[in-house]
């Protein structure tokens, strides 16, 4: 780990977290491609690789955490303010309970496939395939989000729950976790920009659950003295300022256009992706 390559890796997961191209998928792609290029086998494994992973991940839930903290506070002091009066009719109060019920889903998805999920860190060729599926998702999203008339601007639990399903399913690298919870709302039946600002609070128990998890039970503590932190801390930090000018833009960007800009994107990088590391594997 070096700073060049902790920076670079920072930006690509800023980017690529709320975007939704897979930001696992790139992260992937970009570590396996720099062990191509300096010769390093990619079945190689790191433990200071997953921990990085799992830091820049921190990064992007710092981001997420600032740009929609209002909306943060007001969920935590409505459903406060419902346990007190037991009136849970207040639309923040459901909100919160429905990202429990989503994140309750999630993980009974997500646990029984992580160590899938681990392994095709080190099969970029199938991720690329993931990736290529992600894409086709998203175009197949808007097409059924045009042909619905009466768009919904709130989510209701059914909706939390099948969302909740598809973040479940992105723990494998390449299916988009902001790509599936969006085209998953869009299929439900919601509006762009309610289904991506649901996906964005959806990630937040999720990400903060693996990034204090991992390192509670996981790390080695004298190994991790070893790690070169201040390249992971900088990484970090990137992350975290690329992935808050990314949250801003997109949101922007997906009020007035679709998603087919990145459905496209991520077939094309998928095939391309599953072609060039299946070859080279040769």
């Amino acid at each position: 780990m070096n700073f060049i390559q902790a920076i670079l890796m920072g930006i690509v997961q800023g980017l690529s977290e709320f975007l939704p191209i897979s930001s696992s998928a790139h992260l992937v792609f970009t570590s396996n491609f720099y062990k191509v290029f300096k010769g390093i086998e990619i079945v190689q494994t790191s433990n200071e690789e997953i921990f990085f992973d799992i830091m820049l991940h921190l990064g992007t839930l710092i981001a997420v955490l600032i740009f929609f903290r209002k909306d943060i506070a007001k969920i935590l002091k409505s459903m406060l303010n419902a346990l007190k009066t037991k009136d849970w009719s207040d639309k923040d109060a459901k909100l919160g309970l429905f990202i429990i019920a989503g994140t309750i889903i999630t993980v009974m998805i997500a646990l029984p496939i992580n160590e899938t999920a681990e392994v095709l860190v080190y099969k970029p060729s199938i991720v690329g395939v993931l990736l290529f599926i992600t894409g086709f998702a998203l175009l197949y999203s808007e097409y059924k989000s045009k042909k619905i008339e009466d768009k919904k601007c709130e989510v209701d639990l059914k909706t939390s729950l099948f969302i909740g399903l598809a973040q479940g399913l992105a723990a494998l690298p390449g299916f988009s976790r902001s790509g599936w919870t969006i085209a998953t709302g869009l299929f439900m039946g919601l509006d762009r920009i309610t289904a991506a600002r649901y996906s964005f609070l959806l990630s937040i128990p999720i990400i903060l659950g693996a990034s204090m998890i991992y390192p509670l039970v996981k790390i080695d503590i004298a190994e991790a003295l070893t790690y070169n932190w201040n390249a992971i801390i900088t990484g970090t930090a990137v992350s975290a300022l690329t992935g808050y000018l990314c949250i801003k833009y997109f949101m922007k960007f997906i009020s007035k256009f679709s998603l087919a800009v990145f459905g496209y994107y991520c077939m094309i990088t998928g095939i391309l992706t599953a072609a060039f590391f299946y070859i080279n594997n040769l």
